[in-house]
């Protein structure tokens, strides 16, 4: 290992005999890189300079593009929560990076504004959700997790987590019960909100379905335990590095389908064997029907 690679790497923090473990400070998008592949992990969070992104991706600026709406039409006084405004709100706040042509930016627009109609459409303008893009944290004795909640609504006593999605595959109950993110965010609302949240919800736009799973405690418990020890594995592969390891060994590669879409995959070796995509490919997909 080079000494220019070893300087990139998170030194190790020294501690004295009798201190606590400095945690480990994370989001969903932080444990799930790790999870999802090591060394998109390193690439994204330990390497500096973090290696070159390929370009924008047009699905993502999609999803900002209809989440920022969303957002802006709860923060309207509820006079105004009317589907005529979401015109004006989503061409305020549109994200047009990645798109192939100006042609298609339209055509993802046109999309995106169905899309907010018809699911605004469900909803009661007079309601007000508990938070709106509410950023929600909690402890342990491992990690300081923080994350910021798409919606939080009230349901009788207790708080439900509701998660938008744009993506084209259509969401179950199996999608909501799995979801790491999700039962994070439950566990963080009830400690930070003091109130009861069991109730995860991933609200599909393109299809107006609703998949959604009630957590006991226990079930939300062994998902933040995962999460300890995902968190642990990022921190034992960090001291491996820095006592010397190569980097590319206490990082692996973890190769799927996911290497053509990785912002990384030019400068992965495994990942850029995957397949590549179009930035704008998943739009002109969801445009097709």
């Amino acid at each position: 290992m080079t000494e220019q690679v070893r300087r990139a790497v998170v030194p190790e923090q020294l501690t004295l005999g009798g201190m606590p473990e400095k945690l480990f400070v994370c989001t969903p998008s932080k444990l799930g890189a790790y999870e999802d592949c090591p060394r998109r992990y390193r690439y994204q969070y330990v390497d500096r300079p973090q290696p070159p992104k390929g370009p924008p991706w047009a699905h993502n600026s999609l999803g900002a593009s209809v989440h920022t709406a969303l957002k802006n039409w709860h923060g309207l006084p509820a006079e105004s929560r009317d589907p005529a405004a979401l015109a004006r709100l989503l061409r305020a706040t549109w994200v047009s990076e990645g798109y192939r042509d100006a042609e298609q930016g339209k055509a993802a627009f046109a999309l995106a504004l169905r899309w907010l109609e018809e699911y605004v459409g469900t909803l009661d303008p007079d309601e007000d959700p508990v938070g709106v893009e509410r950023v929600v944290a909690t402890r342990t004795a491992v990690l300081a997790f923080n994350g910021r909640v798409d919606r939080i609504d009230r349901r009788g006593d207790e708080l439900v987590i509701v998660d938008y999605k744009t993506g084209r595959s259509p969401l179950t109950s199996d999608d909501a019960r799995g979801s790491r993110a999700l039962a994070l965010y439950a566990v963080a609302t009830a400690r930070t909100m003091h109130r009861a949240c069991h109730r995860v919800e991933l609200h599909h736009l393109p299809t107006g379905e609703v998949a959604a799973h009630d957590h006991t405690d226990e079930s939300l418990q062994r998902h933040l335990t995962r999460a300890e020890d995902t968190a642990r594995d990022i921190v034992a592969a960090e001291r491996r590095v820095s006592g010397g390891e190569d980097p590319d060994d206490a990082f692996p590669t973890a190769p799927s389908m996911r290497c053509g879409w990785c912002d990384f995959r030019k400068v992965c070796p495994v990942g850029s064997a995957a397949p590549e995509h179009d930035a704008w490919e998943s739009v002109a997909r969801a445009l097709d029907g």
